[in-house]
């Protein structure tokens, strides 16, 4: 066989993402304030596209494909599409999965959180929200200004000079939203430029402004500054502060001898110091702002069902300006490249139009179906939230499990019951008597509700919880309790008896 160059002519089948096909793809993830930014750019880089509501005789403009994949939902689904456009809220008779079940005393759509089984996680904010007394005055004023702010406009009145208060307001730029400063004194002198004695003086100004306890490096010094404050640091105060950590553990006997104090005394010491506040900066708006838009409204309905609906106040809609394309295209008639240029912008606002109406469509039909699998959670709380996995839901709506993943993210539900991201409704499950499972947040809410109402001298141990639970319908191992219980903060039994001995002096 003879050696040399030659051709040859090979065919073959490869997967390729078109950039059309991955901006559509990023576009299923991106959350509706996201979608607005980049709305906002393609109308300043399309002449074509306008913001505006969509009539009618937009729907079916010529150019505009008619071929749209529609979603049809079965009334064995329990929901019903209206509109046919992708835009009108999606109705679920969510209430038929459960007819038989007694929706009264407590269990009305009425929004006040007193009726909801959600223990103190209301949004509504308590009473306050429902007719009660209105909020403090200077609560409200408080939330408005942000902490650096407040600090700032005190700061001049604090210094002695110039130099001192550019040192103080660097100072303040770096404290956190709680009122920490969480830097080393030395890296912000050699920051600056000066000594470290001037950093510690300017700190020592910060410290003497409103809230008590700004400034602070650590508890303690927080905790410190405001008995200093209230005039209560004295040798045992500045001892029982200086130890922290043995008052967290509850020794309670150690404490004493410490600060030389008898049981009378040491409990008022105690109480003194439950009464400072640990994060000062907390009664401040956060430095930045990022409070959280839902993408999604969900209402209870007339019929025991559900209304689910994007959020259009975030989410402008589009419409291609068929006058202005017309204009362009007569007075550029003659021009290929004009030409070529405008068929384009027609086919990108075209492509952008469908891109986001098929958007909407999946967005509703996912939530559409996480709503009837969680109806029970939406109605009488996190106690019946069930297991679920982005596999179920992608095989009820026949999608692949990567586009519910993509359309989960970054998009949060608004309810009655709070503002949740839609990741939320999709964990993991134990087994239970009913043989439907139960969901892991369920089970970590029911074990925090058991260690609140425990008996402070019959403190529950995690084979106890074992017990309950099982008596309940819940098979959990002890260590699956011994997690689930670490993972919301709850402390171990010896723990816990401490800290409630503590809470009796």
């Amino acid at each position: 066989m003879a050696l040399g160059p030659r051709l040859d002519l090979r065919q073959s089948q490869s997967l390729v993402m078109t950039p059309q096909l991955q901006q559509a793809i990023k576009l299923l993830a991106a959350s509706n304030l996201e979608i607005e930014t980049f709305i906002g750019e393609a109308l300043e880089a399309n002449p074509l596209l306008e913001a505006g509501a969509v009539s009618s005789e937009n729907t079916g403009d010529p150019g505009e494909p008619d071929d749209i994949p529609r979603e049809e939902f079965t009334a064995d689904q329990l929901i019903a599409q209206g509109g046919g456009e992708g835009d009108a809220p999606l109705d679920i008779d969510a209430g038929a999965l459960d007819r038989d079940r007694d929706t009264g005393d407590g269990e009305t759509h009425s929004r006040s959180a007193s009726t909801d089984d959600w223990g103190g996680a209301s949004a509504s904010g308590g009473a306050s929200a429902i007719g009660g007394e209105l909020p403090d005055i200077e609560a409200t004023r408080a939330a408005e200004v942000t902490l650096g702010e407040h600090l700032l406009s005190q700061i001049g009145a604090a210094v002695r000079d110039k130099q001192q208060g550019f040192i103080a307001r660097h100072l303040i730029g770096l404290i956190d939203d709680a009122g920490y400063l969480p830097f080393d004194l030395r890296d912000v002198a050699y920051d600056l430029g000066t000594t470290l004695d001037a950093v510690e003086e300017a700190l020592g100004a910060v410290q003497t402004l409103d809230p008590s306890g700004i400034g602070a490096r650590s508890l303690a010094e927080c905790i410190a500054i405001q008995a200093r404050e209230a005039d209560r640091y004295d040798p045992c105060m500045a001892r029982l502060i200086d130890n922290l950590e043995l008052v967290a553990k509850g020794e309670v006997a150690r404490l004493k001898r410490l600060c030389d104090v008898d049981d009378e005394d040491f409990a008022d010491m105690l109480r003194e110091l439950r009464s400072y506040d640990p994060k000062p900066g907390l009664a401040f708006a956060p430095a930045s702002d990022s409070a959280i838009v839902p993408d999604i409204l969900l209402t209870p309905n007339d019929e025991s069902g559900w209304d689910i609906a994007l959020n259009e106040e975030t989410l402008p809609r589009l419409i291609v300006n068929r006058d202005y394309y017309v204009e362009l295209n007569e007075s550029g008639s003659a021009d290929p490249e004009a030409q070529g240029w405008l068929k384009e912008k027609l086919a990108d606002a075209h492509w952008l139009i469908r891109a986001l109406d098929q958007r909407q469509k999946t967005i509703l039909k996912t939530a559409a179906e996480i709503v009837k699998k969680q109806d029970g959670f939406f109605r009488r709380g996190v106690s019946e939230l069930r297991p679920l996995t982005l596999r179920e839901v992608a095989e009820e709506i026949e999608m692949h499990e990567s586009t519910v993943s993509r359309v989960t993210s970054n998009k949060y539900l608004h309810c009655e019951r709070g503002c949740f991201e839609l990741k939320y409704f999709f964990s993991s499950g134990v087994g239970s008597s009913d043989g439907e499972g139960a969901s892991s947040e369920a089970i970590k809410a029911r074990i925090k509700a058991l260690t609140d109402a425990e008996d402070p001298k019959k403190v529950l141990s995690d084979q106890k919880l074992v017990d309950l639970l099982k008596e309940e319908g819940f098979d959990l191992a002890r260590r699956t309790v011994a997690k689930y219980r670490e993972a919301v903060g709850i402390g171990s039994s010896a723990q816990r008896r401490r800290a409630k001995k503590l809470d009796g002096l």
